[in-house]
C-alpha cells in the first residue's frame, strides 16, 4: 500500500550542508517524516528541527551505513558534494552515488532526487560540472525512480556563491577580472529550489528524467555584479576584463578578497566558465510555479541581503566540512597511550558574574575578535589564505549564538556547553591537529574562574618544530586573551556596559 502523499518517510544526506540543512525542515512543514545521515550527528545537536527528525550516523560512502539509512524510506535526496580539486574528488564523488545507487535499488526505495548542475551542449565542462553529470547518470541508472534537478548559481543568504558575489561587489568599485564574466548565467533563488525539491517527494513513480531548473532572469556575472551593487544602493562597478587570469588565479584571488577561500573558490570558478542557461521548464508541469511567478534576481538579493543583516542566516556554506580539513574529535587521554600532546594551559580569576564571562566566551571571534595581539590573528589568517586555508574572514554565522558544527573564522565549535565550555576545533593548515577551550567555572573562593587551553597534536617532525617555533609567542597572544576575556566579562557587567569590539 503506497502511504499517502503527505505521510512519506525521506532520507535526506548533506543534512549538515546548505541546501540538506534547509530541506529538513520545508519537508517536516510538508508533512513528511523525515531521516537524516550524517558522519558528524553532533554537528546537528543544536538545530531547531533535531528532534522531529530520526538520525542515523554513517558515511554515504559506506555501503552498511546507506543501506541502514535507506530502509524503510520512500524518498531519498542526495545532497552529498565535494568542493574539492584534483582527479580524486571525481572518483570518491562517483563512487558515493555508487554506494547510493545500489542501496536505495535494494531497499525498494520509491524515489531518488539529486540536485545537479546545469550541463550546456557542446561545450567542454569544467570538472565539477563534468563530476556532477557523472553522479547524475549513476543515480539516473539505479533502477529506482529518479529525478535530476539541474540548476546554476543558488542564490541565498549564506550560500557559497552568493557570498563570493557579495564580497566581490561591495569591497571592489573596481575590478580586474577574468572572462568567465561574460559567461551566461541562469541563476535561481534558494526558496524555489527548495519547492522544486519538496514537490519532487510526490512525483508519479513514471517520473524518471533530467529537470532544468532556473530563475527568471539570463545574465552574465559582470551583470550579477552590476545588478547587485544597484540593489544594495552602491556606486556602479568598474569591470575591466583580463584573458590571463586563469582560474587558478581567480580562485586565488577570490580566496583574497572574499571570504570563500581559494579550495572552495576554485571549482565555483572553473564552473563560471560554461553557459549555465536552462534549456527546458518541464518541472512546472509537475511542480507548478507560484501565482506570484519564481523569484527574480533582485528581488532574491534583496531578500538575501536583509537576512544577512538581521542576522536570520538560517544554513550556511561554512557549515559544510572544508576540503581538507580535520574532523578527529579531542583525544581523551587513556585513548592517547604513546601519542604526542602540546598543552597550553591558563587561568584566571575574575569577580564578574559566571553569565558574564560566558556571554564573552561565546561572542568571541568574528567582527569581535579574539581579545589578544590583533595584528598576530591577522597575519596568521593571511597566511593560512595564502595557502589555501580558511583564514580568518568566516566570521560568525551570529554575533553572540553559536551551535556546536558552526565556524568560527579558522575554528569549528566542536563542544559547547551552555555557560560552562567552549571547545574550538582548528580547520586552518597546520601540520597537526589543534584545539583551544574556554572552561568557565566557580572557584572555591566564590569568584568565576576561567580556564583556558590550547592543545596541539603535532604530525612528525615538521609538527613539532611548528609548535616550538611559536610557543615563544604564546604568553603574548593566550596570555593576553585569557586576561582580556576576563576584563571584558567586569567591563560587561558594570552597569550600563555594552559589549565592544576586542583589542
Amino acid at each position: 500500500m503506497q502511504p499517502a502523499p503527505r505521510d512519506l518517510t525521506c532520507l535526506v544526506t548533506g543534512a549538515t550542508g546548505y541546501v540538506g540543512g534547509r530541506l529538513v525542515p520545508e519537508l517536516l512543514a510538508a508533512g513528511h517524516r523525515v531521516r537524516v545521515l550524517t558522519r558528524s550527528p553532533g554537528k546537528l545537536r543544536d538545530r531547531p528541527w533535531i528532534r522531529d527528525v530520526e538520525v542515523v550516523e554513517g558515511d554515504a560512502a559506506d555501503d552498511d551505513a546507506v543501506v541502514r539509512a535507506c530502509t524503510g524510506a520512500d524518498v531519498v535526496y542526495y545532497l552529498v558534494h565535494s568542493l574539492a580539486v584534483g582527479r580524486a574528488f571525481e572518483e570518491r564523488d562517483r563512487r558515493t552515488a555508487e554506494v547510493v545507487a545500489r542501496a536505495v535499488r535494494g531497499a525498494g526505495v520509491g524515489r531518488l532526487v539529486y540536485l545537479g548542475g546545469l550541463e550546456p551542449p557542446d561545450e567542454e565542462l569544467s570538472p565539477h560540472l563534468r563530476s556532477r553529470a557523472e553522479m547524475a547518470r549513476v543515480l539516473l541508472g539505479s533502477g529506482v525512480p529518479t529525478v535530476v534537478l539541474r540548476a546554476a548559481i543558488v542564490l541565498g543568504s549564506g550560500s557559497a556563491s552568493f557570498e563570493m558575489l557579495r564580497h566581490l561587489t561591495e569591497r571592489l568599485p573596481v575590478m580586474v577580472t577574468p572572462r568567465w564574466v561574460h559567461s551566461r548565467i541562469q541563476p535561481i533563488a534558494i526558496r524555489d529550489v527548495l519547492r522544486y525539491l519538496v514537490g519532487c517527494a510526490t512525483l508519479p513513480p513514471d517520473v524518471h528524467r533530467c529537470f532544468d531548473i532556473g530563475g527568471p532572469d539570463v545574465m552574465d556575472y559582470a551583470q550579477m555584479m552590476q545588478r547587485y551593487a544597484e540593489v544594495t544602493g552602491l556606486p556602479r562597478r568598474r569591470i575591466l576584463p583580463v584573458p590571463a587570469l586563469t582560474p587558478s588565479l581567480s580562485s586565488h584571488w577570490v580566496g583574497l578578497i572574499t571570504p570563500v577561500p581559494a579550495s572552495i573558490a576554485r571549482p565555483l570558478v572553473e564552473s563560471l566558465r560554461n553557459t549555465v542557461v536552462a534549456s527546458e521548464h518541464d518541472i512546472a508541469r509537475y511542480v507548478p510555479d507560484p501565482p506570484e511567478g519564481l523569484l527574480g534576481f533582485d528581488d532574491a538579493v534583496r531578500l538575501a541581503v536583509q537576512r544577512v543583516r538581521d542576522h536570520a542566516v538560517v544554513t550556511r556554506w561554512t557549515g559544510a566540512s572544508v576540503p581538507g580539513a580535520p574532523s578527529d574529535p579531542l583525544p581523551s587521554d587513556p585513548d592517547w597511550a604513546g601519542g604526542s600532546l602540546h598543552l597550553d594551559e591558563r587561568t584566571r580569576d575574575t569577580d564578574a558574574p559566571p553569565g558574564a564571562l560566558w556571554r564573552v566566551v561565546e561572542g568571541i571571534g568574528g567582527e569581535t575578535g579574539w581579545y589578544s595581539f590583533p595584528l598576530a590573528w591577522e597575519v596568521r589568517g593571511w597566511l593560512d589564505r595564502a595557502v589555501g586555508g580558511v583564514g580568518l574572514r568566516r566570521g560568525r554565522r551570529h554575533p553572540s549564538d553559536l551551535d556546536v558544527g558552526d565556524a568560527l573564522d579558522w575554528w569549528r565549535v566542536e563542544e559547547l556547553e551552555e555557560g560552562r565550555l567552549l571547545r574550538l576545533r582548528a580547520e586552518m593548515r597546520l601540520p597537526g591537529l589543534a584545539w583551544l577551550e574556554f572552561h568557565v567555572e566557580r572557584a572555591e573562593d566564590g569568584r568565576t574562574r576561567l580556564r583556558q587551553k590550547a592543545t596541539f597534536h603535532p604530525h612528525g617532525l615538521l609538527g613539532h618544530l611548528y609548535w616550538w617555533s611559536i610557543s615563544p609567542f604564546h604568553g603574548i597572544v593566550f596570555g593576553s586573551m585569557v586576561r582580556n576575556l576576563c576584563r571584558a566579562a567586569e567591563a560587561l557587567d558594570e552597569p550600563g556596559a555594552t559589549t565592544t569590539r576586542a583589542a
